[in-house]
């Protein structure tokens, strides 16, 4: 699902009830709700009551396609021409050209419910052989002889709580599953928008656990819910999310919102919302854009077709250009720009990388970031390395706390966390990313070598002996 909705270039019809074995067709958007209205209405209707049979039809398939009704299903279309559950559409059939004319004009424009996101599940009916809550395509014509215009007419059937979205972006859609497993120590906003709606969903069904907090770092706390909806809802359970738990879980949390009613809980902007930069691009900075260039620098090591473009913390040219070569190496488009799906097969690169080093081959340097973004609640292996890379630290600034090694990342490693953060210059969020362990690990590599940074290379604390 992205971000906010878009008008996409393309839709795929499946020419029958989802379940029968019909063919499916791929048609432009404007070109299928030309068919649909040339299908569903007369030409020879007022105008105003053409547009909001127009509008309401294209408001429909947009919610269809945003949540992905049926790919959440297991089907492999966007929508279906069974008028039963969706719209007439004829193939092949001739169109209108006053409807051909109007469409062009507005199948950018669709109707939501105000302070939602997604299109509005228009429900409709002929308003003479079936009627419905919804709109009534015959009742249209009445209103609009009355003198009422488009958006007055949408109103008297879906209330006065209703906006039109104008000018909504085109382009192609691509499956919203993750290019990567989402896993433990997977981060992104792939990870957010599950704990999302993993947390909406346990409020229908009390036993999957809670997330708290959402952060897009999928923690111990993310892996029992995960591994409890797939026990609740028949899937394998691994704790790990793939396509099936994926598209399962966006099935449920659709219908427990019931966005695809007209009568919908509704999504909010702030249930879409990115946590992580969606687009990193040339001129931007900041810690993600260091995140990205630790990465792409350890990649490097391992492929000699992608340049080193350093960590400064800048995107610049050399950042550009790597992230161009890794592109080109991975098969996706060769943008320049990291987008979701290059921050994602990247971090999955950096972690195959890296837990492919053998203890020998890392031998006395800087012990490399585990791949795997370290909370409260964790346990394990590398939260006993990261308790000693605290305590190594500690024995040089004072302002970090020494901790117990248990292999439990407990609220005393999160306070030291909070305060090798503050010391460095890093959001304090209790989170161990690369940014963190890589400067953890250097000064035990110093320390062990002998060796100190430079005076001032961190937050303009001199190193201390205790």
């Amino acid at each position: 699902m992205p971000n906010l909705p878009i008008i996409p270039e393309t839709v795929r019809v499946h020419l029958g009830p989802p379940d029968s074995n019909a063919p499916n067709v791929t048609v432009s958007f404007p070109d299928y709700i030309k068919n649909v209205a040339s299908s569903e209405i007369y030409p020879t209707w007022p105008e105003s009551a053409l547009r909001a049979n127009i509008l309401a039809q294209i408001s429909f398939a947009l919610n269809r396609i945003y949540t992905e009704y049926y790919p959440s299903l297991g089907y492999d279309f966007d929508i279906t021409n069974s008028t039963g559950i969706d719209q007439s559409f004829v193939n092949g059939r001739d169109i209108f050209e006053n409807i051909s004319r109007l469409v062009d004009e507005i199948f950018n424009r669709y109707i939501i419910r105000n302070g939602n996101v997604e299109p509005l599940f228009a429900v409709y009916c002929n308003g003479t052989t079936t009627t419905c809550n919804g709109l009534s395509q015959w009742g249209t014509v009445s209103l609009a002889e009355q003198g009422l215009g488009a958006f007055d007419i949408l109103t008297r059937y879906y209330g006065n709580n209703i906006s039109l979205v104008d000018n909504a972006p085109i382009e192609q859609i691509t499956p919203s599953e993750p290019e990567i497993l989402l896993r433990r120590g997977s981060a992104g906003n792939d990870v957010a928008f599950i704990q999302m709606r993993l947390n909406r969903i346990s409020s229908n069904y009390p036993a999957i656990p809670k997330i708290n907090p959402v952060n897009g770092f999928f923690g111990e706390d993310t892996e029992n819910a995960v591994l409890t909806f797939q026990r609740v809802f028949d899937l394998v359970p691994d704790g790990i999310v793939g396509k099936a738990t994926w598209y399962k879980i966006q099935f449920v949390y659709n219908a427990v919102k019931k966005l695809n009613e007209l009568e919908s809980e509704g999504l909010r902007l702030e249930d879409v919302s990115k946590q992580f930069p969606g687009v990193l691009s040339l001129g931007d900075t900041g810690e993600n854009v260091q995140i990205i260039q630790y990465f792409l620098s350890a990649v490097s090591f391992f492929n000699a077709a992608i340049p080193d473009p350093g960590t400064s913390g800048v995107y610049d040219e050399a950042t550009r250009n790597s992230i161009i070569a890794f592109q080109a190496f991975s098969g996706l488009p060769q943008t320049g720009i990291t987008d979701d799906a290059t921050w994602n097969l990247l971090y999955d690169d950096y972690l195959g990388d890296i837990r492919s080093l053998t203890p020998e081959q890392i031998g006395a340097a800087v012990i490399p970031f585990p791949g795997v973004f370290l909370q409260l609640g964790d346990t394990g292996e590398n939260v006993t390395v990261l308790q000693n890379l605290i305590n190594t630290a500690a024995d040089v600034y004072n302002s970090i706390p020494p901790i117990p090694v248990t292999g439990v990342f407990d609220e005393t490693t999160r306070d030291a966390v909070f305060a090798a953060e503050a010391l460095f210059g890093f959001p304090v969020d209790g989170i161990v990313g690369p940014l963190l362990w890589d400067t953890l690990a250097d000064i035990e590599s110093d320390i062990r070598s002998g060796e100190y940074r430079n005076p001032g290379q961190f937050s303009g604390n001199p190193l201390s002996a205790n």
